[in-house]
């Protein structure tokens, strides 16, 4: 025998019944060919369809969430970030700026550069690198070693390759690192195999430090660190520097609890940036 089912009357305004067989036909609810009304009804008793607005996101949520999609894209999860993406773009209520950039990401491939990067890093295999950088200029770099740090907020790639003139003209006082980059992956354009040879290790500099004050006793030791030795109240360090870039912007966090004693192509970078800073202040300076 069939089973008995309960019926209800409804109460609707006029043109109601056409918007519920419209949504019932969106969602795929039929009775034979038509639209069900009663099964759109059951559906949403039963928690099988949500019902209300999609949620919104204020400007401080929509911020965390880009920098959560950037963390894990960083980090090799590229699964996890075209999840949140496409939660972003199917549930949030966004401005269209924002839903356009974010249909970019989602339709972008190259989120999935440091995946295979890291198959050529472990299998010791040189590449081509296809690069857009912060200027928009597109740069090409054969990579013969490959490095993954994390510095601050995120993991860049830093590479060894075979060009220099991107860097020798701007960098003339460090010949030793100019074969060095620190890349962002989200920037990467396209990676290629190449033959040739593996090299071992990035190219690097000695840079000698003495931390002073509280800092001297509250000192991390770094993996790159050569040597590290507490005298009295001075802790002096030599570090292996592959990139003065990050070693400036740490520096610049200790004002005058860290000092760079040498070299002095790194000592007079710190210097002419504390000179600008001095101007951009009107703080008169006598050489």
């Amino acid at each position: 025998m069939p089973r008995k089912k309960d019926t209800i009357t409804l109460s609707i305004p006029p043109g109601t019944k056409e918007q519920l067989e419209a949504l019932a036909r969106r969602l795929k609810i039929f009775w034979g060919k038509e639209p069900s009304v009663s099964g759109l009804i059951v559906a949403i008793a039963q928690q099988q369809l949500a019902v209300g607005e999609p949620f919104t996101l204020n400007s401080n949520q929509v911020n965390a969430l880009q920098q959560a999609i950037k963390a894990l894209q960083d980090g090799g999860h590229i699964g996890e970030a075209q999840i949140v993406l496409a939660l972003l773009l199917n549930q949030g209520k966004l401005e269209t700026p924002l839903r356009q950039s974010l249909m970019k990401q989602l339709s972008q491939p190259t989120e999935g550069w440091r995946i295979q990067i890291e198959d050529f890093m472990a299998r010791k295999q040189p590449f081509c690198l296809l690069y857009r950088n912060s200027q928009n200029q597109e740069l090409e770099f054969t990579v013969r070693y490959a490095e993954i740090p994390f510095y601050e907020k995120r993991f860049y790639l830093q590479v060894w390759c075979e060009e220099t003139k991107d860097v020798a003209d701007e960098n003339p006082d460090l010949p030793e690192l100019w074969h060095n980059r620190c890349l962002r992956f989200d920037n990467i354009q396209s990676v290629l195999p190449i033959n040739g040879e593996w090299r071992g290790e990035l190219d690097s500099i000695k840079v000698y430090l003495q931390f002073r004050g509280w800092l001297a006793k509250a000192y991390e030791v770094k993996e790159e660190d050569l040597e590290n030795q507490l005298r009295g109240e001075v802790r002096y360090v030599v570090r292996r520097v592959v990139n003065p870039f990050w070693l400036i912007r740490e520096v610049s966090r200790y004002w005058e609890d860290c000092i760079i004693v040498a070299p002095d192509s790194i000592r007079d970078r710190v210097k002419q940036k504390l000179k600008s800073l001095c101007q951009n202040y009107n703080i008169e300076i006598r050489d």
